[in-house]
């Protein structure tokens, strides 16, 4: 079995899906409640690009969801790795980050550009955790010298070169 499937299945995945799930309802929350009342206060700019960013913070907060969701019945024997892999194909992660700033960006709820980063971080994860699942190798950050990428591909160039 390889390390990374292990690895998702392991209580890392665990930590990831409690945080994605509590995010995802802090966010819902958010913007039915405090959300809804600072949008009404924004200039008109302001006022459309917080719709755009809440839609596209909500869909793809919706897509993780259904990531976590179907790797957690993977992780408890509920579904098979293939069966989650087939759903996870009919979801894609069409809602990705947008650039950020532009005409009213500055004008945002600073909760809400909190929020956007939030789900660009859980983004980033499960895309990792995903590319470990799937048996691959994160794509190395610089800035997590010798975390969890780093690490995998030493092994895996250390390991590779016995097969030769």
């Amino acid at each position: 079995m390889a390390i990374g499937p292990r690895i998702v299945a392991s209580g890392g995945f665990d930590m990831l899906y409690r945080e994605g799930m509590v995010l995802i309802e802090e966010v819902a929350s958010y913007l039915d409640g405090d959300g809804r009342a600072e949008s009404r206060g924004l200039p008109r700019e302001a006022s459309f690009l917080y719709a755009s960013e809440s839609m596209r913070l909500t869909t793809r907060l919706m897509q993780l969801a259904s990531w976590l969701l179907l790797q957690r019945a993977v992780n408890e024997g509920e579904l098979t790795a293939e069966n989650a892999r087939t759903e996870k194909e009919k979801v894609r992660f069409s809602a990705t980050p947008s650039d950020r700033g532009g005409p009213g960006y500055g004008e945002l709820p600073q909760r809400l550009l909190e929020f956007i980063a939030k789900g660009d971080r859980l983004f980033d994860r499960v895309q990792q955790f995903d590319k470990l699942e799937r048996g691959g190798v994160p794509e190395y950050a610089p800035s997590a010298e010798g975390g969890i990428a780093d690490q995998l591909a030493r092994l895996k160039a250390a390991f590779g070169r016995l097969k030769e």
